[in-house]
């Protein structure tokens, strides 16, 4: 029974959920980091939201940890690269806070443009500062969204019913999606430039890390307001600062900074700044939705391999994971025989995907076969460090796709380029779950994968198998089954022999010693 540790707050119908899916489940809170990286071994998942902090030195730590999901979209607190490298599966919650996100930056900005905190706090204090509050309408004004995905699509629609024009700068944003929000698509330094209201929601990454720095703020509209519920860091707070003070700046609505949390702030007591302390996702349906979404997430991931929401690895919907399954256990086969029978450098791989399997979502029996291929050349390799091994190591990785089937209904092929040589290996299902393997470097075989198998490349010549064959019956070791492809008559052949026990270098050099050996390995799997 897989076992769940929640380390952070979370509704308690998130354990009830995860003990409904069949996991055991613990929940304590509030634990120091040596507490947590005591206790971490002994748990398959991890759910947390923003206090625990998933380090390195914990990661170390936990020897069975499959998954960590963060109940929320951000997981600044979570060491991806680190997660990724000891195999564990990171997953967040991108969409359970989304409208209240949203909500809230369309509330920061309808407060900034009639300046209600202050005249809240004037008229609390007894003043009737009427004509002191001098605010803007929303309607008819420009606003510019910076990241148009999730959360900035359902704020770009709110906008466009408050009748506001909006563009938007994301250079992932379709043409076809930007006409469905009704927003006009335009470069950062056009929004700059033309909005009355700038909104960003946009993920902190090194592209937009200081996005609106003190050149981007001089390139806006003077008499800007300025709205960021994201991420703190996407702003320069210090030239942010200097634009409100010179007055090109109207005002400014912040709930994220670039340190949280933010107990002294250079920003704080300016009456043009709206703060608020990261409140975006705090709503009660928010809390609630991401609660149950990750327990839903890490419970179908434990018990059926499903994988939704992750951010290094591939995603298997539930729907998926069966049809895959089969499939998974063929291409670890593929790929572990190919990175058995290469022996020098790998420079490229190409994942070949024809009739039936072409049809499938085929990104996890890709990362699968990396896995399969580089497992017998280092350690700790599993499905979700294996890309970013091969990108590490400039291994060029592709897939190619033929939807029309050949010989096989459904065939998966391995082609891996090396320093010397290029081999390759493909296979198939029969009965629509048994892996079958059919052809070695071109050459036609059947042969099923089993525990202990020797590979042999060989002349076609008369003889040849007796030889093998008393070689083994002397060494004592029985053979299982005998699988032959060659070519054509007289050229180069290939035996696949499955044997009942390991044979050792021994007897591996007494086979690559008879006649008509050009090649022998020793396989395991």
């Amino acid at each position: 029974m897989p076992k769940v540790l929640i380390s952070d707050s979370l509704s308690p119908r998130a354990v009830e959920i995860f003990r409904e899916r069949g996991l055991e489940v613990d929940v304590k809170t509030g634990l120091k980091p040596d507490e947590l990286k005591a206790i971490i071994g002994e748990y398959d998942g991890l759910a947390i939201r923003s206090a625990t902090k998933v380090t390195k030195d914990i990661l170390s730590a936990a020897t069975n940890l499959k998954v960590v999901g963060r109940a929320g979209i951000g997981v600044d607190n979570v060491d991806v690269p680190a997660a990724t490298a000891r195999g564990v599966v990171v997953m967040n919650t991108p969409f359970g806070n989304s409208i209240t996100t949203a909500e809230h930056a369309i509330a920061m900005m309808f407060a900034l443009a009639r300046e209600i905190p202050a005249a809240n706090a004037s008229t609390h204090a007894g003043k009737w500062e009427k004509n002191r509050f001098m605010g803007v309408e929303l309607y008819g004004k420009v606003l510019g969204v910076i990241g148009c995905g999730n959360i900035g699509g359902i704020v770009a629609d709110r906008a466009v019913g408050l009748k506001m024009k909006v563009v938007a700068f994301d250079p992932f944003l379709s043409p076809e999606r930007a006409q469905e929000l009704g927003v006009e698509k335009v470069e950062l330094e056009d929004l700059l430039r033309r909005a009355d209201f700038i909104t960003l929601h946009t993920p902190l990454t090194e592209q937009t890390k200081n996005i609106l720095d003190a050149k981007a703020l001089a390139k806006t509209k003077p008499g800007v307001r300025i709205i960021n519920c994201a991420r703190g860091g996407l702003i320069v707070e210090e030239a942010l600062k200097a634009a409100l003070d010179a007055g090109h700046v109207a005002g400014a609505a912040l709930d994220v900074f670039a340190v949280e949390p933010a107990k002294e702030h250079p920003l704080f007591g300016n009456e043009k700044v709206i703060c608020t302390p990261h409140l975006g996702a705090s709503t009660t349906e928010a809390q609630e939705n991401v609660a149950l979404q990750v327990a839903e997430q890490m419970s179908d991931y434990l018990m059926t391999g499903a994988v939704v929401n992750a951010l290094n690895m591939p995603s298997v919907s539930a729907e998926d994971a069966p049809k895959l399954r089969p499939y998974m256990k063929l291409a670890e086969q593929l790929g572990s025989f190919a990175g058995q029978i290469t022996e020098t450098g790998i420079k490229a791989v190409t994942i070949e995907y024809e009739g039936q399997a072409a049809e499938l979502n085929t990104r996890p029996l890709t990362a699968i076969v990396l896995k399969g291929l580089l497992s017998p050349l280092m350690e700790s390799v599993n499905m979700v460090n294996a890309p970013v091994i091969c990108k590490e190591r400039d291994i060029k990785v592709s897939e190619t796709k033929r939807e029309l089937a050949g010989d096989y209904q459904t065939l998966v092929r391995v082609i891996v380029q090396t320093e010397q040589r290029t081999r390759s290996v493909a296979g198939t299902l029969f009965g629509g779950d048994k892996p079958r393997l059919v052809e070695i470097e071109e050459v036609p075989i059947e042969a099923e994968v089993t525990p202990n198998m020797l590979f042999i490349r060989n002349e076609d010549k008369p003889g040849f198998i007796g030889k093998l064959g008393t070689t083994l019956g002397d060494a004592g070791v029985n053979i299982a089954t005998f699988h032959l492809g060659r070519t054509a008559p007289g050229a180069n052949a290939i035996a696949l022999v499955s044997v009942d026990q390991a044979m050792g270098e021994g007897l591996l050099g007494t086979i690559r010693g008879l006649p008509s050996v050009v090649r022998a390995k020793e396989l395991s799997f």
